[in-house]
């Protein structure tokens, strides 16, 4: 059994006495992609904002390829290749993909100027990578599709050496065309090693982008399921009744 990229132990944190994740453990390998599901309040986007360094756990344990990791900051979950791409993107509109792509992290000339035609040369690499159908790459990222903007997103963290990455609700608000787009690209990043955690209401897409399922109801983990042995009724019983058909006593 190989060494998984992400184990997060038992780990829990509360909000004014209420216990917004208990006692939940999870896993991720590489080339492996994890689905998060639960409705709002569930303690998913909790749960992986531990891991990502925006919010401290309470008590509990996260471990990085086999090694006790210790993650109080965003920077700190990038020291360890973890990369997040929130819903919102975060990308600067007025921009276009190569500034985007090393927003606060730009590359010099060695007399210290930023370097936009290296930059420029680099992100044309790693688009041709990730999505060779990218040419626009001199527009604003306002004038991008959604799955354009997802792209960029996506070359940031991978460009960064992401090695686990985190995925809040990609295609919400995308169309059929834009959703195949960021299935492709996620399909690529499984092939280069990457490791996902993904988060999102829609069970039928879970079902076609994961390999396995963890489902949380108020806090716990109801279960974790891999994609094969289950159907879109037994992920929404867990989501809805907080029982895993398959645990069966």
């Amino acid at each position: 059994m190989t060494t998984p990229l992400v184990e997060m132990k038992n780990v829990s944190i509360a909000f004014g006495g209420v216990r917004a994740v208990d006692n939940v453990s999870i896993e991720l390998h590489a080339g492996e992609v994890v689905g998060l599901l639960g409705h709002n309040g569930a303690g998913k986007s909790t749960l992986i904002k531990m891991l990502s360094g925006a919010y401290k756990m309470d008590s509990g344990e996260i471990w990085i390829e086999g090694k006790r990791a210790t993650i109080n900051s965003p920077r700190d979950s990038r020291d360890y290749n973890i990369e997040t791409i929130y819903q919102t993107l975060a990308l600067a509109d007025n921009l276009d993909a190569a500034s985007n792509l090393f927003l606060g992290r730009e590359l010099t000339t060695p007399m210290g100027f930023v370097d936009d035609s290296k930059m420029e040369a680099e992100t044309r690499k790693i688009m041709a990578r990730l999505n060779p159908n990218f040419k626009k790459l001199k527009e604003p990222v306002s004038a991008l599709s959604g799955g354009q903007r997802q792209s960029v997103a996506i070359a940031r963290a991978v460009y960064f050496n992401a090695k686990i990455l985190i995925m809040d609700e990609p295609t919400a608000a995308l169309g059929v065309h834009e959703t195949a787009m960021v299935a492709e690209l996620i399909g690529e990043l499984k092939k280069q090693g990457l490791g996902i955690f993904l988060i999102s209401h829609d069970t039928r897409e879970m079902m076609d982008l994961c390999d396995r399922v963890s489902v949380m109801k108020n806090g716990q983990m109801i279960g974790t399921e891999r994609v094969e042995d289950v159907t879109e009724d037994d992920i929404l019983s867990m989501i809805i009744l907080g029982k895993n058909p398959k645990s069966k006593t």
